[in-house]
């Protein structure tokens, strides 16, 4: 070292340390790289992106090797500082070098390389991962032999590295992702993306129309009224029953019959003549599950049952396809924004059509509808005047009947 003179070692160390900036800017580049992105530049064939997932498939051999090299290049460049301050003044300088040199890894070395790899870490990580490949197979039997001392550590603890699988996104994972993903796409299409999403943990019983709001023909009624509604309807399928809901012996499609209103010979005998079979539907069916049934039996309306075959409400074609596109076609007449910025809404309205309109986060799991979310948060059938602390969001409650809440106001959020 001593026939070396200072402008060469001084060279070396600044070669060390470049090498050390390598190591240390790579591994944060490899380790930060969208996993989803790479897999999809490894299908679009890029070269880079496909080195860079084979060498993460085996993170532990990849973190080894560059440690390996970090450490090995970070200690030499500590005792050619050592040298080189011995050279320059003698022992007592030893001190300040560890400190200028420590100083010079962590601006150069560490912080600098590695705040840009997080930053850009595929024009990092590419390149690195055609370098590492072929480190990996020249100094293999060093890195397996650290892997296989570290992993044996690691099962002490409970943790086998051959049986961890590659992370994977779970649903709520995926819809924050789509509702993060403004710059991308237009936010109709995010709620669309959403509502598939949320088909999976939703059921009939969550869009349903409820019973008591099923418009249908009763044959018991006289046939003047009955001509009278099939002539108004604003449906165009309407079920059939005698007396009760409960009692429905078909479906009626109105282009069937509605030309035949104004025959003077029209009779009940002509719609029964032209009702399709009932299709019942149970009450906990899964939203994606019915979507696939309607299209098998190339039906549009069902009722929903109970466990004991009761009537709970119908369900059609566009109530479940509302679910995917959403704001669309969403009716929000039933939310009325103010000026000060609270809501007047009808108490009806599902919780998640509520959600929707308003971006809230209001429990969907109990009660499908407002009214009904406020009954079991009270445990009563609060009086018009009462206010309410629902979930963080403040209300009123403006009218009500005998057995249901009717309307609400929503106060501006705090």
């Amino acid at each position: 070292m001593n026939d070396i003179s200072l402008t060469v070692l001084f060279g070396i160390l600044v070669a060390l340390l470049l090498l050390s900036a390598f190591f240390s800017g790579s591994e944060t580049a490899l380790m930060t790289l969208n996993r989803y992105r790479l897999q999809h530049l490894v299908k679009q064939k890029h070269r880079g992106a496909a080195r860079a997932n084979r060498l993460l498939k085996r993170p532990d051999r990849l973190i080894g090797l560059i440690l390996l090299g970090n450490n090995f290049v970070n200690i030499l460049a500590s005792s050619l500082a050592t040298v080189i301050a011995i050279r320059i003044g003698g022992e007592q300088a030893i001190a300040a070098a560890a400190g200028l040199l420590t100083l010079a890894v962590l601006i150069f070395s560490e912080v600098t390389p590695k705040t840009l790899a997080a930053i850009k870490p595929e024009a990092l990580a590419f390149p690195a991962a055609w370098i590492y490949t072929p480190l990996l197979k020249l100094f293999y039997p060093v890195v397996w032999l650290v892997n296989l001392i570290a992993n044996l550590l690691l099962r002490l603890f409970g943790i086998n590295v051959a049986k961890i699988k590659e992370d994977t996104l779970n649903k709520d994972e995926l819809k924050t992702i789509v509702s993060d993903a403004e710059d991308l796409m237009p936010a109709r299409y995010r709620n669309m993306l959403l509502g598939i999403l949320d088909m999976e943990s939703a059921s009939v019983e969550d869009i349903m129309t409820p019973r008591n709001e099923i418009v249908g023909i009763d044959l018991e009624d006289p046939i003047e009224k009955i001509i009278e509604q099939l002539q108004n309807s604003p449906h165009t399928r309407l079920p059939v029953y005698k007396k009760s809901i409960d009692r429905v012996i078909g479906f009626l499609h109105l282009r069937n019959v509605l030309s035949q209103t104004s025959h003077a010979d029209f009779n009940k005998q002509n719609i029964t003549d032209h009702l399709s079979k009932p299709f019942f539907i149970p009450v906990n069916t899964p939203l994606h599950k019915q979507i696939q049934c309607f299209k098998a039996e190339k039906l549009r309306i069902g009722l929903v049952v109970d466990e004991y075959g009761d009537v709970q409400g119908l369900v059609t074609l566009d109530d479940l396809l509302q679910e995917v596109i959403g704001e669309l076609i969403i009716d929000e007449a039933d939310v009325t924004r103010q000026k000060d910025g609270g809501y007047l809404v009808d108490a009806s309205i599902t919780i998640r059509e509520l959600n929707r309109i308003t971006k809230w986060d209001l429990p969907i799991e109990g009660p499908k509808t407002l009214n009904g979310l406020i009954i079991e948060f009270m445990e009563t059938i609060p009086e018009p005047g009462t206010s309410v602390n629902l979930y963080g969001y403040r209300l009123e409650i403006i009218k009500r009947d005998e057995n249901a809440i009717k309307l609400v106001r929503f106060h501006p959020p705090e």
